[in-house]
């Protein structure tokens, strides 16, 4: 997609770490962007530092009214959108599956992957009707290599937005609208965890964006708008995770060859 032709974007958590770096990325270009956060206090402080085309949108992503209202709204302030950029989600909790409480699992799944196709399904057949835009899903490089353990569910997750988002591609692509997944690596997000509403209890769910370590979030933008651009459908952060990618479809083949040697 010509970046150049992009009018609106929507960006789901968009008041910090890499959401906010996309959107500042995008507004570069002389995009428009909606800031769609669960956090009303931080979309007020970062449209409060911006000047210029944007808008802010609270949003839980596991509401799909909300979702309606928010695009409704959205769209009178700026027009259609061309641009969506689902990167709401939480991370691990450092706890194995058999111990993890259930109810944390829910809420990564409902967050991480059910809101991710709350965007899809609010946003794409538009998109597809016009025959024009991108959507961008934000997984993780540990979507892509070997599990790690007290990750697991994230790591499910964001397995499950990839594939998602290749088929989507497929789905889209006839249409004239571009799919990427992100995976990226550690980004600065200036957050070290996030809570998750359980059950109507406040529990910690570590955020994966990195607190204070990692990539600057404004460089992790700009490779997602040159992904945009070129139209990729995997676009990583920090390549040196090609090795642990590779490592990973090495596993595969070799057990396939081991399974049926001598059959």
């Amino acid at each position: 997609m010509d970046i150049a032709s992009a009018r609106h974007a929507f960006v789901t958590g968009g008041a910090s770490g890499i959401g906010r770096g996309i959107a500042d990325a995008l507004a570069r270009h002389g995009v428009a962007v909606t800031i769609a956060d669960i956090d009303a206090a931080a979309i007020e402080v970062t449209l409060a530092e911006r000047s210029g085309a944007f808008g802010g949108a609270v949003l839980d992503v596991r509401d799909r009214e909300g979702w309606r209202t928010a695009k409704q709204e959205a769209e009178q302030a700026f027009g259609p959108v061309d641009v969506l950029v689902n990167n709401a989600g939480i991370g691990f909790n450092g706890t194995d599956f058999a111990d993890l409480d259930p109810r944390v699992f829910d809420t990564v799944i409902d967050i991480d992957i059910t809101g991710v196709f709350n965007g899809v399904s609010a946003f794409a057949s538009d998109l597809r009707e016009r025959g024009h835009g991108h959507i961008v899903n934000t997984a993780s490089v540990m979507g892509l290599t070997a599990g790690v353990p007290g990750r697991g569910v994230y790591s499910a997750a964001k397995a499950a937005v990839v594939s998602m988002s290749e088929a989507l591609r497929a789905e889209l692509a006839p249409h004239g609208v571009g799919v990427s997944v992100l995976c990226p690596g550690l980004v600065r997000s200036g957050l070290d965890d996030s809570t998750a509403r359980l059950g109507g209890e406040v529990r910690q769910v570590e955020h994966i964006k990195g607190g204070n370590a990692g990539m600057a979030p404004e460089t992790a933008g700009e490779i997602v708008v040159r992904g945009i651009s070129l139209d990729v459908p995997y676009i990583l952060t920090h390549p040196h995770y090609l090795e642990n990618i590779s490592t990973r479809f090495g596993s595969i083949v070799h057990s396939a060859e081991a399974v049926h040697a001598g059959a």
